[in-house]
């Protein structure tokens, strides 16, 4: 918190005598008179405006300022009183003035007065720290709004003063250590005016009151939508808390905060409680959506504030009070600082859809790990059949670069050969190796968040040999087919053509731009990488989107596909829809963005494009096919291999580690326990090296056992 400036006088009193400011200071500080907080509080009440609220305002402003400064405060408090703040102990020579003054203490009285009678609280109380649209996609375009636009003054509202009172997140701090004690003195002097000015006790309890009825209005429309009904099936609808909350705060408001209506209303907002985690736990098994964990989240918070307030109203008169209502005030204070960002809504509301995400591509991941001899042979064969579709795919792709289309059709042309690529090996139960890293990934989190510590480690050292030996399988499958079969490829075209496939200044133009140093192969390799694992967000994101919308369950009740289909065929459809969907969307997101980095490259003038190992391997093989078997032997082709296989590792590395982040966060993983973790696998490997290449002689027993790797 920045220093307060010094505290001046704008009023047009006359200013006191100095021999006046002495006289006060020796009566009221006579251990510090010349303390300069002395000598400021006593031009301040001194300087008491009388009429406007703006000018009251500003007074209260500089009254606060006042009470902030960090000057020390030796002297201001008896010798025989404990160490206090500067803050507490300039409260305490607050209260000792107005008890020795009565006419400052009667303009300080008005000024309260009149300062709660012209400012409202209700915003302060309903709204102010809490979020405020009814989506989290609404509020996000609401603040990004009030983060460019200018605000429009309404100095009517409480909530507006306490951020002009309060500027900076530290003050939530400094608020909540102010001694209650002190501040339930000062209100028995300053807190009851003379007739017929109200009391502002009696105008802040009014707009307690009214926050806890808006509070219940808005939260009683939120927990009665039709989705949070859907996800609560045990609550009935007539039996819903939503549904007593107004009522609760009628009979509160009727009988002014009696305890016992306190009481039911406190136990209808842990009714709501038990709700809220009733969907929940339903948004764990039937999919996330970003605006209902919103809604949720809004509705948690509400819940949290409407106690806070039931807690001040039921609190007796003094320092009990005045220590609820502080801790109200600065924790909406803290929201109100905290609820400005973007960033901070979309980590605190995204999180579950992440998990969510993250857990789906995580049970993919479990496909991906072998676990026996026969698990290990079988990836490597359909890794095989991967390498065998890759081939034809880069020998299409070679084919649409040489076109003259237009930008558009050509990224067309470039996505959809891809995306049929990667889709035909998913039908066929094939394997791509670039598709393991992210998802296997996820499934490495899983096992890091779950069990206690020690039996985390134990899986964890048995499954990161299963994950390298399987990603290598795979590799092994995909590489040792792909350059044969590009160059069988290319030999069958020139055979019956009469010329290479690739003309000579393409394929040298080819090897040229996989030069490790000289070209940008390991910057779009990263890229590639990048682009890897969000296209395994893009599948689990497309797997949540099926399962929170019950697709499924719409195709096998579809009345036009049970009577093309039948009844058991159209569930079989529906349930294969299911467990493809996330395969589908992952490799239909992959194909198009690889097709768009050089789309978007040439769209801002920049050089990009992408480098998947399986495809490089493959163009490679293409452009050695064209250029004869001298020119393999070249130094700028031998270079261009090592390209190659700084680009696999690159694109492991990057997807890999993206996707194990993002899932050790989503999960809630500690940090700390990356080092024994890391130490471990690390004695694992110098005991027992080969357990990381190849698989074991004998069967292993285990969950993640496999006899086959599905489709990719």
């Amino acid at each position: 918190m920045t220093a307060p400036t010094p505290v001046q006088s704008t009023a047009t009193k006359p200013q006191p005598s100095a021999r006046e400011v002495d006289a006060f200071c020796m009566q009221y500080a006579p251990r510090a008179p010349g303390h300069s907080a002395v000598r400021d509080l006593y031009r301040l009440l001194c300087d008491v405006p009388e009429g406007g609220l703006e000018q009251r305002l500003e007074w209260v402003e500089r009254w606060v300022q006042w009470l902030r400064e960090r000057i020390p405060a030796h002297g201001l408090v008896d010798a025989l009183e404990p160490e206090v703040s500067p803050s507490d102990s300039r409260l305490a020579l607050l209260v000792r003035v107005l008890e020795g003054e009565p006419a400052m203490r009667a303009a300080v009285t008005r000024l309260v007065a009149a300062v709660c009678e012209g400012c409202r609280g209700l915003t302060l109380f309903a709204q102010v720290g809490l979020p405020a649209g009814q989506g989290f996609f609404a509020e996000a375009s609401d603040r990004f709004a009030r983060t460019l636009l200018p605000t429009v003054p309404e100095p009517g509202k409480l909530s507006e003063l306490l951020l002009r009172l309060c500027p900076h997140p530290d003050d939530a701090r400094w608020l909540a250590g102010l001694s209650p004690t002190r501040l339930a003195q000062l209100a028995a002097l300053v807190g009851e005016p003379k007739p017929p000015e109200p009391a502002p006790a009696a105008r802040v309890r009014a707009d307690l009151m009214d926050a806890l009825l808006l509070l219940a209005v808005q939260l009683a429309a939120l927990g009665m939508a039709e989705d949070v009904r859907d996800r609560s099936p045990e609550t009935a609808f007539r039996a819903s808390p939503f549904l007593r909350l107004r009522m609760l705060c009628d009979s509160v408001l009727a009988r002014d905060g009696a305890p016992d209506t306190l009481r039911d209303l406190a136990t209808c907002v842990a009714d709501c409680r038990q709700v809220v985690a009733s969907v929940s736990r339903h948004l764990e098994d039937r999919g996330v959506s970003v605006d209902l964990v919103y809604r949720l989240e809004r509705i948690r918070r509400g819940l949290q504030r409407m106690e806070a307030i039931a807690r001040v109203l039921g609190a007796p008169r003094g320092e009990a009070r005045w220590r609820e209502a502080m801790a109200l005030v600065s924790n909406l204070l803290r929201r109100a600082h905290a609820d400005r960002s973007v960033m901070e809504l979309a980590r605190r509301n995204v999180r579950m859809l992440a998990r969510k995400i993250v857990e789906r591509a995580g049970h993919s991941g479990e496909h991906y790990i072998t676990s026996t001899r026969e698990g290990f042979h079988a990836m490597v064969h359909s890794a095989a059949g991967g390498g065998l579709v890759t081939a034809v795919a880069v020998a299409n792709k070679t084919f649409l670069s040489g076109l003259l289309l237009a930008p558009f059709f050509s990224f067309m042309a470039v996505g959809l050969n891809y995306a049929a690529a990667f889709v035909l090996i998913q039908l066929l139960g094939f394997t791509l190796a670039t598709k393991q890293p992210s998802v296997t990934a996820a499934t490495l989190a899983g096992a890091v968040g779950e069990g206690a510590r020690g039996e985390r480690l134990a899986s964890l050292v048995e499954l990161i040999p299963r994950i390298t030996r399987s990603q290598l399988a795979a590799f092994a499958g995909n590489l040792g087919v792909v350059a044969p079969t590009a160059v069988a490829f290319a030999l069958g075209y020139q055979a019956l053509t009469g010329h290479t496939f690739m003309s000579p200044a393409k394929a040298q133009a080819t090897v040229a731009s996989l030069h490790p140093w000289k070209s940008g192969t390991l910057l779009y390799a990263a890229m590639t990488g990048v682009m890897l694992w969000m296209s395994s967000v893009a599948g689990g994101w497309l797997e949540n989107f099926v399962v929170y919308r019950r697709l499924p369950e719409a195709l096998a009740h579809h009345p036009l596909l049970r009577r093309l289909l039948g009844v058991d065929r159209a569930r079989r459809l529906a349930d294969g829809f299911q467990h493809a969907a996330s395969g589908l969307g992952a490799n239909v997101a992959l194909g198009f963005l690889l097709a768009l980095g050089p789309v978007v490259g040439r769209f801002f003038g920049l050089v990009l494009d992408v480098r998947h190992v399986t495809f490089v391997l493959g163009a490679l093989a293409l452009a050695g096919t064209s250029l004869g078997p001298d020119a393999v032997l070249q130094p700028a082709f031998l270079w261009a291999l090592g390209g190659a296989a700084l680009t696999g590792f690159i694109n492991f590395g990057v997807s890999f580690s993206l996707a194990l982040g993002v899932a050790a966060r989503a999960r809630d993983v500690p940090s700390r326990e990356a080092l024994p973790f890391l130490r471990a696998v690390l004695t694992h490997l110098v005991r027992e090296p080969r357990s990381f290449f190849l698989p074991p002689k004998e069967l292993e027993n285990d969950v993640l056992r496999v006899s086959a790797p599905p489709a990719s």
